[in-house]
């Protein structure tokens, strides 16, 4: 009989599922960026409209993540993965099929966001956290990281593809791909993790103190937590929406904008495995803060460099800064609050962190439209950087005060 207890064989093949189906299922957070000088030029729309698409479609993904990952607590993740399979096949298509660009900014909304890709990041990254105790740091980056291959791999494969027969059809061919493969990966995960299982039977009565995460309400930490996200994806949107786009103005081309992307994207998935051990060793919220930090530093560097080497050597030294702020949420979440309650707060604060990407995204359009300049979008987001640092320093003084650690629900 297969062992289904957490940190066994099956919880690490499990992970490799999670990693499979995140991947795919996070490309078209990505895709949609490549494509935008494509789309923007088919229908004849401003920059911030033309980013319309991936705002939605970020809009859904967070909405989307807080439903999925109330179900996946009740009916398994299993259950929430076979959704997205059929979300995501029907969204790409139907973008594909779009004859205007709110027909395409629809599907990417409801199908790729809500239905779509919700289903295989937060309640993956919560099932995750239930199926390890001694390394849960690494393997919640592991899962996360799939985000981050996505963005790694489909951005050169989607450009070629555009290039070479359109966008419209990469689009259907993306959405028979989701539909072929991922129903047979969401099916292997089946068995309900063994925190999930246990939490009941411990009625949660016996850890009083983590009715106060950071000494604080549960509704006050979280919503600490859910502007701390915001704030940190709207910073982080402006390099991973607009770098195609940015490297197209400077004359550059699209497909050094997507080499960068994909450059940025896979040394995040560096960042977020060096990210998971550190926050082994120091705890998520301390993980947060570091990544907080490192990702404003990269953010300022885009000012002063714009050169085609430098803006590769900076866009690789952000994904190696940012990776492991996203993943932390989790950890967090994980440390100090219930286990029975881990897919609806993951959910909850991830879908935060997605609001943010969305605003974000839409926002340095919009502060592109009316400076005609990047450089005043990268200040933006540097100022919502400062915000998100501000309320995670807040929380570690929180933590030094004896406010929260002492009081997370013991392992399991």
């Amino acid at each position: 009989m297969t062992d289904h207890t957490a940190d066994s064989p099956y919880a690490w093949s499990r992970l490799l599922v999670t990693l499979a189906l995140m991947t795919i299922g996070s490309g078209a957070m990505y895709v949609v960026s490549v494509v935008l000088p494509a789309v923007q030029a088919e229908f004849g729309v401003a920059r911030a409209d033309a980013s319309l698409p991936y705002t939605l479609m970020m809009v859904g993904f967070g909405l989307g993540g807080i439903a999925m990952g109330k179900a996946a607590d009740r009916y398994g993740v299993m259950v929430v993965a076979l959704i997205g399979s059929a979300g995501l096949g029907a969204g790409f298509i139907a973008a594909g099929l779009s004859g205007s660009l709110m027909g395409f900014a629809l599907a990417h909304g409801v199908l790729l966001g809500a239905l779509g890709s919700s289903a295989t990041f937060a309640p993956l990254v919560a099932d995750t956290s239930l199926w390890f105790v001694r390394r849960r740091g690494t393997a919640v980056a592991i899962c996360a990281s799939g985000n981050y291959v996505a963005g790694a791999i489909w951005p050169p494969i989607v450009q070629h593809f555009v290039a070479e027969v359109g966008w419209r059809q990469t689009y259907i061919g993306l959405g028979i791909f989701c539909l072929l493969t991922m129903p047979l990966l969401a099916l292997r995960l089946r068995p309900r993790p063994p925190a999930a299982v246990a939490a009941p039977a411990k009625k949660l009565g016996a850890a009083q103190p983590s009715e106060r995460p950071f000494g604080l309400s549960m509704g006050h930490a979280q919503t600490l937590l859910c502007i701390a996200g915001v704030a940190c994806c709207v910073a982080m949107a402006m390099p991973q929406v607009h770098i195609v786009a940015y490297c197209s103005d400077l004359g550059y081309g699209v497909a050094r904008g997507a080499e960068m992307l994909s450059l940025m994207l896979a040394c995040g998935i560096v960042s977020r495995l060096v990210s998971g051990v550190i926050c082994d060793h120091i705890g998520g919220l301390r993980t947060l803060v570091l990544g907080s930090v490192l990702q404003g530093l990269a953010l300022l560097l885009f000012l002063p460099f714009d050169g085609l080497v430098s803006l590769y050597v900076v866009s690789a030294l952000f994904g190696l800064f940012q990776g492991g702020i996203v993943p932390s949420y989790a950890i967090i979440v994980r440390e100090h609050f219930p286990p029975a309650e881990a897919g609806a707060r993951v959910g909850t604060v991830l879908m935060a962190t997605l609001f943010g990407m969305a605003l974000g995204g839409w926002l340095s359009g919009k502060v592109f439209d009316i400076s005609g300049s990047y450089h005043a979008a990268f200040i933006n987001g540097i100022a919502w950087n400062l915000l998100n640092l501000s309320i995670a320093l807040f929380l570690l003084h929180r933590v030094r005060r004896g406010g929260s650690r002492s009081g997370a629900l013991s392992p399991g």
